[in-house]
């Protein structure tokens, strides 16, 4: 354990992760466009799911070479990250067995979408927040099931339309779980924690 922490906390290997993130965040948004040419200016900043919530792994890993803790920003990653990241891994699946064929862009999209789950949990030893930046996580992550599911604003996967009722009512539950996470990694009793010891 200890050599992993040393590993993620390594300067270094922080600007790695963080021009991936940054790059990741660019071209999700760019994956969005073709349905945001087509979206009412009011849902825009609740329609690109994935790239908001690697954004806001962008401002933690920021933080952290800044040496400081933004807690919002992490209780909004941890939550968002895992609940986007493997939502995409279980829609690319869906699509596969729908259509008994998926192209690789979506074998690369499943592949990042786990790591971006995965970074999100990683982290949470470093994480500060409290729990009312875990509230607010929770009111961002559910909210947006309402603008996906009753205004119906969710990515475009036109193989799955016609189980886009099975599909909210699984995303529902998977905000739950993902809550359940942030709580369970970055709140509970005698949890795990390490500090970010950065070089000057």
């Amino acid at each position: 354990m200890s050599k992993l922490y040393a590993i993620l906390g390594n300067k270094q290997f922080l600007w790695m992760l963080l021009v991936i993130n940054v790059f990741g965040t660019v071209y999700g948004y760019y994956w969005y466009v073709p349905q945001l040419v087509n979206t009412p200016a009011i849902f825009l900043p609740f329609v690109p799911d994935s790239p908001t919530a690697s954004l806001f792994f962008v401002f933690v890993l920021i933080a952290f070479l800044l040496k400081t803790n933004w807690p919002l920003m992490e209780a909004l990653a941890i939550v968002t990250l895992f609940k986007y990241g493997i939502w995409a891994v279980i829609m690319n699946i869906l699509v596969l067995n729908v259509t008994g064929n998926l192209h690789w862009s979506g074998y690369m999209l499943m592949a990042s979408h786990f790591a971006m789950a995965v970074e999100g949990m990683l982290y949470a030893p470093y994480y500060r927040f409290k729990l009312w930046h875990l509230i607010v996580a929770a009111i961002v992550a559910l909210h947006n099931e309402m603008i996906d599911y009753v205004f119906m604003m969710m990515p475009n996967y036109q193989q799955l339309d016609l189980f886009r009722n099975e599909i909210g009512y699984f995303t529902f539950w998977l905000s739950i779980l993902s809550i359940g996470i942030a709580y369970y990694l970055g709140l509970r009793k005698n949890r795990v924690t390490f500090d970010m010891k950065l070089p000057r």
